[in-house]
């Protein structure tokens, strides 16, 4: 576990995290995926949380189903009625019981084929028997940020309810994670950034952040002084190449998310 560092509380959490659960080893944000992680030795994993129609949270990152499932395509209509072009149907327009169904790992490997779509709980029933901890990223589907932030911070208060170590929450949302901050402030939360826009570190401040999630690239001496002197923590996503891990080590990175469970150890 990474220690503290300045005026830095302490850090529960493990320094490598195993992105969507293997990375691209096995089919992302899936079961499969999570056990491929732990065997490489991963004790913490992120994800990406959405809700269905009917409001239960599940996991997939597109807001469509096309990439990584099997789910459905329709046509759009011509001008003449006629079928025209073929339209991507947004996951989370659809009951969790339809989206249960469909096969969410043929898409990678003949291997992974059947493998389903896993429901929040299922994979923090697995994380908490495993004594895994977790990274959640709520991942809203279009216009439904503050939903999605409320439903997934109340389940996680929920299913982690007496454990020492909470998941963590994150988003590139700030309105998911200021409803997050509503519904269950206990639960920690990290701001994530692809680009040092204007106000960035004030937002992170203003939602009670405990961190900042960066595209690695962002990460260099003067980033890391503005967040030690917030009294921040700083994670970096997505890392898979020696050069970059032993770049991040040296500027003090407390947490660093791969898709290489195969190349780094966990250490």
């Amino acid at each position: 576990m990474s220690a503290s560092s300045g005026n830095t509380p302490a850090w529960p959490y493990p320094r490598w995290i195993a992105h969507r659960g293997a990375g691209k080893l096995a089919p992302e944000n899936t079961l499969a995926a999570f056990r491929l992680g732990a065997s490489h030795g991963y004790r913490m994993f992120e994800c990406d949380v959405k809700l269905s129609a009917d409001g239960v949270p599940f996991l997939m990152h597109d807001a469509t189903l096309e990439r990584t499932t099997d789910g459905p395509v329709k046509l759009r209509a011509n001008a003449d009625g006629q079928p025209g072009d073929s339209v991507s149907m947004v996951g989370g327009e659809h009951p969790w019981s339809a989206l249960s169904r469909l096969d969410a790992g043929r898409w990678h490997s003949p291997a992974y084929a059947g493998e389903p779509l896993p429901s929040f709980e299922a994979i923090a029933s697995y994380c908490l028997t495993n004594q895994f901890f977790l990274n959640i990223e709520i991942k809203p589907t279009p216009d439904t940020e503050e939903e999605t932030g409320r439903v997934v911070a109340e389940h996680a208060a929920r299913l982690w309810q007496g454990q020492p170590v909470p998941p963590f929450l994150t988003s590139f949302r700030p309105e998911a994670l200021a409803a997050a901050k509503a519904a269950r402030p206990e639960l920690p939360r990290g701001l994530l950034i692809d680009t040092l826009w204007d106000g960035w570190l004030a937002t992170a401040q203003a939602l009670g952040c405990v961190a900042v999630v960066c595209n690695h690239k962002l990460a260099d001496a003067a980033y890391m002084a503005q967040l030690r002197q917030a009294g921040l923590r700083a994670l970096c996503y997505t890392v898979n190449d020696e050069a970059n891990v032993q770049r991040l080590l040296a500027l003090g990175v407390d947490g660093i998310i791969t898709d290489r469970v195969d190349l780094f150890k966990p250490i």
